[in-house]
């Protein structure tokens, strides 16, 4: 093969989209032919859940309702014990990055198949990317298998988001475009699929925060979410992403805030050298994309600085030379100087 040829992966999926689509998970689970599912759930969706358990009556085998952040290998391994105890032969998923992230982590170890239904817009539903800590340390895997089969997208389960959840995760998620269009070996309908989920964040996202109980602006930010997730599953992660992996699996911070403090710094930084990114991007933000996802930002209540997360001043020159011993593709050099001078500003 020649070395100008490149081969995309494309992953096949059902995807069910619309107000009311999770009364048709039993219907997958039947679909798929399993009969001990594994719920798996968020704390937040523990009604959702319940009514889902009730729903799939003698198939539902149990529900393990405490998945936590940047999926910890020990709690991997608790809810892997309780797979087996019940004899689990599926799995569905309900909630935000913490429950698919677990989910996927148990497929990949037992080959169950998955069904999920994502509540908050990080996209990692339709991807085959798994990120696991371990000794504080976070490590990431790629592999079709990690995949879910089906992706259940009910934009009624968003409506109980909290504000701040509802603006970081969808920041989160333009977070996934944005490296796509900076990578220089993404495929052409992954650079369209960038460009149309940064459009559906842009401009859907004031719409939800502004009014909360639109539906149809919230079932527009999940379409973005999903395009986002196959941008993530298609392209290659690049500073952002790295910046994000060592410093929340380091300080175990909230997975969304740290994507929707760092993103705007890390466009500013990798744009001047992305200019084709640049220009499609200022095309859906009808102006400066820097200043539009940084307006965005700001209108987080929570945390908007690593200070704030808790990050220590004095950690950062560490940071950077850890991400730049071994950095991730990206469009401008890695230097420690420039990446403690890019984490210094979002300090």
């Amino acid at each position: 093969m020649g070395t100008d040829i490149r081969v995309h992966q494309v992953y096949a999926g059902r995807v069910l989209h619309g107000p009311g689509a999770r009364t048709l998970v039993p219907d997958e689970i039947e679909r798929l032919g399993s009969q001990r599912v594994l719920v798996v759930a968020s704390p937040s969706s523990a009604r959702t859940a319940q009514e889902l358990a009730v729903a799939l009556g003698e198939r539902h085998a149990a529900t393990f309702g405490h998945p936590a952040q940047h999926t910890p290998v020990e709690v991997t391994a608790e809810a892997l014990d309780l797979a087996g105890q019940v004899r689990a032969d599926a799995l569905v998923a309900i909630g935000g990055g913490s429950a698919i992230g677990l989910s996927k982590a148990l497929a990949i170890r037992t080959g169950m198949p998955q069904v999920a239904v994502p509540t908050t817009y990080a996209g990692s539903e339709a991807t085959p990317v798994l990120g696991e800590t371990a000794d504080g340390v976070k490590t990431t895997r790629r592999d079709p298998a990690l995949a879910p089969g089906t992706v259940v997208y009910d934009p009624e389960l968003t409506l109980s988001m909290p504000r701040g959840l509802t603006l970081t995760s969808a920041l989160n998620a333009l977070a996934h475009a944005v490296e796509a269009l900076w990578d220089t070996e993404a495929s052409a309908a992954t650079r369209a699929y960038a460009v149309e989920s940064a459009d559906g964040v842009l401009s859907a996202l004031p719409v939800v925060l502004d009014h909360p109980a639109d539906v149809v602006a919230r079932g527009r930010l999940q379409e973005a979410a999903w395009l986002a997730g196959a941008c993530l599953a298609q392209a290659r992660m690049g500073l952002h992403h790295q910046l994000a992996h060592v410093l929340g699996g380091t300080y175990g911070l909230p997975h969304a805030e740290l994507h929707a403090l760092l993103l705007a710094h890390v466009m500013r930084f990798n744009l001047v050298a992305a200019p084709d990114a640049a220009a499609r991007l200022a095309r859906v933000a009808y102006g400066d994309p820097v200043l539009a996802v940084s307006a965005l930002a700001a209108r987080h209540d929570g945390p908007t600085t690593l200070g704030a997360l808790g990050v220590p001043r004095t950690a950062l020159r560490e940071v950077a030379e850890r991400v730049a011993s071994d950095p991730y593709p990206n469009p401008r050099p890695v230097t420690v100087d420039a990446v403690e001078k890019l984490l210094l500003a979002a300090w």
